[in-house]
């Protein structure tokens, strides 16, 4: 999930305007999808004209692309603080865990948007990428991917497909994360614990 380029920072040094477009891009197309969230909606939110929007971004697929990069960006920044470099697969698998619940369970827009762009056109290609592809990127950073590709091979982790493996981890917290939100649950840090020791129980060997 780390990505560090350039293109994947845009807040950085970025105007007032840029950041009001992009925050306003996420928001609609949290609350109303993609197709609701027509870029005159969007610039409206912002505060700006549809002709500011467009001497930012060449079209509303470049806006989304742009709102996914600073999202993820935070993503990653909040996911590298404190990681257990060193310790135990189960450990560094737990950081990833609980680290995405608290993430998506304190920003429930970003957590919405990433549902939508992953389950579309537009995330379909990157998620395959995540799972079927090489890491690439800082080599300081381990993905969830390399841990559970270690864990397999060391065989403290059950030996399923890659992608079943991903199903799991992310089905499991995906799906608390969206009862949470809709009022089924209290995510409390006590049960993001136990659900993290589920997971774990689900998959090592």
């Amino acid at each position: 999930m780390h990505d560090t380029s350039p293109a994947s920072a845009p807040l950085a040094g970025a105007t007032d305007k840029r950041t009001s477009i992009l925050r306003a891009a996420m928001t609609l197309i949290a609350r109303n999808g993609f197709h609701g969230s027509p870029t005159a909606m969007i610039a409206a939110e912002a505060g700006v004209g549809a002709g500011t929007l467009y001497r930012y971004f060449a079209d509303k697929d470049a806006l989304i692309v742009a709102v996914h990069r600073e999202v993820e960006t935070r993503l990653n920044e909040w996911l590298q603080k404190d990681y257990p470099f060193g310790q135990s697969i189960r450990r560094r698998l737990d950081h990833y865990f609980i680290g995405l619940l608290r993430f998506f369970i304190d920003h429930p827009l970003e957590f919405k948007f990433l549902g939508q762009f992953y389950d579309s056109p537009y995330g379909v290609e990157l998620r395959r990428d995540k799972i079927f592809s090489k890491p690439v990127g800082d080599a300081g950073c381990e993905t969830i991917r390399g841990l559970l590709e270690q864990g397999v091979a060391e065989g403290i982790i059950k030996d399923l497909p890659l992608v079943l493996l991903f199903a799991l981890f992310i089905g499991a917290l995906t799906s608390a994360v969206r009862d949470h939100t809709h009022g089924f649950i209290d995510l409390h840090d006590g049960l993001q614990r136990r659900l993290a020791d589920a997971f774990w129980d689900a998959i090592r060997q």
